[in-house]
């Protein structure tokens, strides 16, 4: 194993040390390091809340910022936060409005994020990320995973919420959002967890995991690598047979850390033809390493359904350390 590090305890701490150090202008640290938060907070609007293990950035602290995230908590690499993680996070960042947690489908996440709100002497709501089509249940989860789709809804979330709609609003907006959006994933290697030093998983060279979860869960299934066309065609067929009638669409065309951007626009191009293919329309795009596996290679495909609030929403300005966007 090769990484940049000092040691594989000190991973965590040093790299929130230095995303914060050079994006002080959008992001602060909260005491002991338990959350990120904006620099500036907004006084008066619902303050979102997501988190969970490290290795997927920059989900979720590079979303932190105007548009998105009020704050962030990290778990240890694919690891959940702890409830008082949370707590301290929305002791800091509620203006008044209410505070509405992101959650990844995972058993983890979900018990912590449950007990933070439990616990909490506040109103926080919570909305339940599951829009990975590949399995039904999972090693880490009950029900399906919750993927890239999670930063499609904070993104449309985060711009509802900066137009200072009162907290009910942001939490069914988000339930919309999840039940709009479908994404699966595929492997080409495995990632190495620091701390392990070896591969999660083994793949021979002439193999791809077909349905692989974000920590390297297995799939649907171990195949032959196949060329990039079939290999978009068939999770494109997963995802449009249950997004319903074919219409307006966003597709986000996401690395898992190790896959270069050459190769993802090649996905983007396979897919986009996929999709219209079933009679989709592809209105907007976003393309690059957004919800990452450590350094595995490989990708996932999201496709969320727009309709015109979906859409607006989705084109609202952000600032963030890895999304920005003005009108």
């Amino acid at each position: 194993m090769k990484k940049f590090m000092n040691g594989p305890d000190a991973i965590l701490a040093e790299s929130l040390d230095g995303f914060v150090a050079a994006h002080d202008d959008i992001v602060a640290m909260g005491e002991d390091r338990k959350f990120v938060r904006r620099a500036v907070l907004s006084p008066g609007k619902v303050a979102l809340i997501s988190g969970g293990g490290s290795g997927h950035e920059p989900l979720h602290a590079g979303f932190v910022g105007h548009g998105m995230l009020d704050a962030a908590c990290p778990g240890q690499v694919f690891t959940s936060p702890t409830p008082d993680q949370m707590i301290a996070a929305a002791d800091a960042v509620d203006g008044g409005a209410g505070v509405l947690f992101i959650v990844k489908n995972y058993e983890g996440d979900v018990m912590n994020f449950e007990m933070a709100a439990e616990m909490a002497d506040r109103e926080i709501l919570t909305v339940i990320i599951d829009d990975d089509v590949a399995v039904e249940t999972s090693t880490f989860s009950t029900g399906r995973r919750g993927v890239a789709g999670t930063m499609v809804v904070e993104k449309i979330v985060g711009a509802a919420a900066e137009e200072g709609r009162g907290l009910a609003d942001p939490k069914a907006l988000g339930d919309k959002v999840n039940a709009a959006t479908r994404s699966m994933g595929v492997a080409l290697t495995s990632c190495i967890v620091p701390a392990a030093g070896t591969p999660t998983f083994t793949l021979d060279d002439d193999e791809m995991e077909m349905g692989v979860g974000i920590h390297g869960e297995p799939g649907r299934r171990r195949v032959k690598l196949e060329a990039a066309d079939a290999i978009a065609e068939e999770i494109v067929a997963a995802i449009a047979a249950e997004m319903g009638a074919p219409g307006d669409a966003l597709l986000l065309v996401n690395g898992f850390g190790g896959t270069p951007l050459m190769e993802l626009y090649l996905m983007y191009h396979a897919a986009r033809a996929s999709l219209e293919s079933r009679g989709f329309r592809v209105t907007r795009s976003l393309v690059g390493n957004f919800v990452t596996s450590l350094d595995m290679a490989g990708c996932s495909l999201t496709v969320t359904r727009l309709d015109p609030e979906i859409t607006r929403l989705w084109d609202a300005p952000v600032h963030t350390a890895t999304l920005r966007q003005r009108i």
